[in-house]
């Protein structure tokens, strides 16, 4: 018997095997070809005015550094700046939110902050309030925010920290949801 003849055949085999397995396990890519991690643009040092559906001011936006990714079209942030208006008609106090990073839902409904969160009224607000935390959750069109962590409420006459948090931005009710704690400060004269 012929030894070429099997070796041949098993050689065919595997290479057919081999074929196979490295076309099923080969990375896939996007339709246009491009990398889906990559980014489809980047802005530093800029400021965005963000609108509702009603052509009003949703946010104001500064930072950095953004960037924005294709595919889910949402955009991740280095040290945000973000200015919340108060309702058209309200005389609520604007906020200022800063924090580490950040990250804006595809519909700009969404802000996500980590890391060092400070979120304080300005202007002429006649009850200064002022929110630290680690993470809270910004919905501008609805003027709400949440946290799942410690936060702690600083206003003129006390000091409020509590796990988890929701609140009524234009309103400025802020609601702690478990082990609370309140200070009281008295004014200084």
């Amino acid at each position: 018997m012929n030894w070429r003849l099997p070796l041949t055949l098993a050689l065919l085999a595997a290479a057919i095997v081999s074929g196979w397995s490295v076309w099923t396990h080969r990375p896939a890519t996007t339709a246009d070809g491009g990398d889906a991690q990559r980014s489809d643009y980047l802005l530093h040092d800029f400021e965005i005015v963000v609108l509702d559906r009603q052509g009003n001011e949703s946010f104001t936006l500064r930072a950095p550094f953004l960037e924005r990714r294709p595919g889910d079209r949402t955009m991740s942030l280095q040290s945000p700046l973000f200015l919340i208006p108060p309702k058209r008609g309200s005389d609520a106090a604007p906020w200022e939110v800063r924090a580490d990073t950040g990250w804006v839902s595809a519909g700009g409904d969404e802000l996500r902050l980590r890391g060092g969160v400070v979120a304080s009224t300005t202007g002429s607000a006649s009850k200064p309030v002022e929110m630290t935390t680690e993470q809270l959750n910004v919905f501008p069109d609805s003027k709400r925010a949440t946290s799942a962590v410690a936060v702690t409420v600083t206003q003129p006459g006390s000091i409020l920290r509590g796990l988890g948090m929701e609140a009524l931005l234009d309103s400025r009710r802020v609601r702690l949801k478990s082990n609370v704690r309140v200070r009281y400060v008295p004014p200084h004269r």
